[in-house]
C-alpha cells in the first residue's frame, strides 16, 4: 500500500475515521453467506450464494429475511434465528482485510484518528478486535448493547457525542461498506465513503450516488479530500 497517500495532518484537516467492522475492516463475506445459510432451511428458506447475498442485503436484517423468504418474518422467527446466525458467525475464521492495519498505521502517523462502531455485539466486537490485534489503533470501539435488528444512525450519535465530536463532524469520515453507513453519516452531519469489497453488491451502491471506491486506502484518501474540501468551505464561510 502507497503510504504516503496521506500527509502530515494539520490542525484544521485533522480526520478522524470511524471504521465499520463486518464487511470492510473484517474480510467476512463467506463466512457471513455460510453462517446466513445455517437457519434459512428452517424458516423454509433455499440457501444462498455471494451474489444474492450481496444483492439482497439490506438493513435493518429483518428486512433482508424479508427479501429472501418472500415474507416478513415473526419476532420469535427472528430472534432464533438471528442467533443460530451469529453462533455460526462466531465459528467462523477470522480474518482481517488486507492491507487494512497497513492503512490504519499510515493514518496514525499522519496524525488522523480512528475509532469502530459496529452493529454486532459488543463483547463478540471486542474480543475479535483483540483477536486481530488491532485494538490500539482505536481510540473508541463501539458494537451494538441492545437489541438487533436496527440501524446505524443512533449508535453513530452516540459514538460521536463520546468522542467530543459530535459539533465537528465536518471532519469525520465514515469508511464502510453499505448504504446504512452512508445514511448514518449523513444523519449526523460526516462523511461517508463506501468501498465495493464487503457484503453488499456494488451496483447497488453505486445506484445510490455515494462515494464508493473499490479499496479501503482509496475510500480514506477520498474521504480525507472532502474532509479538506469542507474545512476550506467553512474557513471561507
Amino acid at each position: 500500500m502507497n503510504t504516503t497517500l496521506f500527509a502530515a495532518a494539520t490542525p484544521a484537516i485533522r480526520m478522524h475515521v470511524v471504521w465499520d467492522w463486518n464487511g470492510t475492516v473484517k474480510d467476512d463475506l463467506d463466512a457471513h453467506v455460510a453462517a446466513l445459510n445455517a437457519p434459512l432451511p428452517a424458516l423454509g428458506g433455499e440457501p444462498v450464494d455471494r451474489e444474492t447475498y450481496r444483492a439482497k442485503h439490506t438493513v435493518p436484517i429483518p428486512d433482508f429475511y424479508a427479501r429472501l423468504l418472500g415474507r416478513t418474518i415473526t419476532g420469535q422467527e427472528w430472534v432464533s434465528s438471528d442467533s443460530a446466525f451469529l453462533e455460526h458467525l462466531r465459528a467462523q475464521p477470522l480474518r482481517v482485510r488486507e492491507g487494512a492495519a497497513e492503512l490504519m498505521t499510515a493514518l496514525r502517523e499522519a496524525g488522523h484518528t480512528q475509532s469502530l462502531l459496529s452493529l454486532c455485539p459488543h463483547d463478540t466486537l471486542v474480543r475479535e478486535v483483540e483477536q486481530a490485534d488491532i485494538g490500539h489503533f482505536f481510540i473508541r470501539i463501539d458494537g451494538r448493547t441492545g437489541p438487533s435488528g436496527g440501524t446505524k444512525a443512533a449508535p453513530l450519535t452516540a459514538h460521536l457525542e463520546a468522542l467530543g465530536l459530535a459539533e465537528q463532524a465536518h471532519r469525520v469520515l465514515l469508511a464502510g461498506d453499505g448504504i446504512d453507513d452512508a445514511d448514518a453519516a449523513h444523519a449526523n452531519g460526516a462523511h461517508a465513503v463506501l468501498h465495493t469489497g464487503g457484503l453488499h453488491h456494488p451496483a447497488k451502491l453505486a445506484a445510490t450516488g455515494h462515494p464508493l471506491t473499490d479499496t479501503l486506502a482509496s475510500a480514506v484518501a477520498l474521504g480525507l479530500r472532502l474532509v479538506q474540501d469542507r474545512g476550506t468551505q467553512l474557513a471561507r464561510a
